[in-house]
């Protein structure tokens, strides 16, 4: 009998291996249709304005063209970062963009006006962010005032600054050969450094799932079988692969785009990871439970402000480099809408407690191709303007049609 026993067991496990793969279809549909899209939309969005756009004008999917695209979402990309972050707790932001473009003219002011080292300037301009988060934070929770009015009051306060520290001329044009520009116009990895970035995920996936599958095995729970985990690490690894390589057939990966990858990459780490990440969600969901549960509520609506016009001042140090100028310009127009509508549209609801960091790097892809495709059409921005919004509104309507259907399946 003992003998016997572990081919019983190997049998049991391949069964519950079989059991398991053949449910991960069957779980898949339900999620779907109980509400939970991941980043499905985005997909299929993502296909669909490929195919548009290309057969417009195929200049569309040129590799220098999407090159220059990667350069332009890292800058409103980081912006749309930290709009995550509030937009898990149900608030949000409306001065993002002045944020931004004050963060854009203190660098400027800074080093070319008063000859600051460049670090020291945009150090200052973070320091700013940093400052206006505390400001929102404290007034949020101290004289419950709410994020939309005080954020609009940020918004023309700081638009004010911009404009009264930039003087009468309005603009101030940077170094073209300096470091500084150069990282945000012309700096490309190296093509194996690339191709070494692009190994990473797919590895990171299958070690963490071989330790999850472990983990769960010992405790004598269905695991996710090695087939699965294998199939999914293997088509991250092969598309990034030909991504990098289509890249490389032009000018190649920017080293801004990078940066803010490496950045979602640690958001996404901390939201999930660790105790922070599960209070946003905890507060996000339903702040009265997650005080009684011993949350710090306050505490975590002044890391998500900090956290929010932080990355803000960062997009607009970013946004200074990638134009090689701090102007009047900077931070307005369809700034606040492309760096909300790119969270929204990746996934994060406007409702709170869902999202994830993900979202600011799908959605702004999502945002810059459809503005980049409009632009080598030569629409007018008045189009683009409305087209924009209209993606952002089915964006919204998707997901409250989404919890809609959460809500009535966690009922039934």
């Amino acid at each position: 009998m003992s003998q016997n026993q572990p081919a019983l067991d190997r049998s049991d496990e391949r069964v519950r291996h079989e059991e398991t793969l053949s449910d991960s279809l069957r779980a898949f549909f339900d999620r779907i249709r109980s509400g939970d899209l991941g980043v499905l939309p985005v997909i299929v969005g993502l296909i669909v304005i490929s195919v548009v756009f290309s057969s417009l004008n195929p200049v569309f999917l040129a590799p220098n063209n999407l090159v220059n695209m990667l350069f332009d979402c890292a800058t409103v990309g980081m912006i749309s970062l930290g709009i995550v972050c509030v937009l898990l707790l149900g608030e949000i932001d409306l001065s993002v963009g002045s944020m931004s473009g004050f963060a854009s003219a203190i660098v400027g002011v800074l080093w070319v006006n008063m000859g600051w080292p460049v670090p020291a300037a945009i150090a200052a301009a973070i320091l700013a962010g940093v400052v206006v988060g505390a400001l929102y934070a404290l007034l949020y929770n101290r004289l419950g005032m709410p994020s939309f009015i005080a954020s609009l009051s940020g918004l023309l306060a700081m638009l004010g600054m911009q404009l009264y520290i930039l003087g009468p001329t309005g603009s101030i044009n940077l170094p073209y050969a300096s470091p500084f520009v150069k990282f945000g116009q012309v700096m490309i990895m190296p093509d194996w450094f690339a191709y070494l970035a692009a190994l990473l995920p797919g590895a990171g996936i299958l070690l963490n799932g071989l330790s999850a599958r472990r983990r769960r095995l010992a405790a004598n729970l269905s695991a996710q079988p090695m087939t699965n985990l294998v199939l999914k690490a293997g088509a991250l690894t092969a598309g990034l692969l030909f991504a990098v390589w289509y890249l490389n057939l032009g000018r190649g990966v920017p080293w801004m785009f990078g940066l803010f990858v490496l950045l979602v990459v640690v958001m996404n780490y901390a939201l999930t990871r660790t105790k922070w990440g599960r209070s946003m969600f905890a507060v996000g969901g339903n702040r009265e439970a997650a005080r009684r549960s011993g949350i710090n509520v306050r505490r975590i609506y002044l890391s998500a402000f900090v956290l929010c016009s932080t990355l803000a001042a960062l997009g607009g140090v970013l946004s200074a480099s990638r134009l090689a100028s701090s102007s009047q310009q900077a931070g307005t127009g369809d700034v606040n809408l492309n760096a909300i509508a790119a969270a929204v549209i990746g996934g994060t609801s406007l409702f709170g407690g869902r999202g994830s960091a993900w979202a600011a790097l799908l959605g702004i892809i999502v945002i810059q191709a459809i503005s980049n495709g409009l632009t080598l059409l030569n629409l007018s921005s008045s189009l683009r303007y409305m087209i924009t919004g209209g993606v952002l509104a089915i964006a919204v309507i998707v997901d409250s049609l989404a919890r809609r259907s959460r809500m009535s399946h966690g009922r039934a």
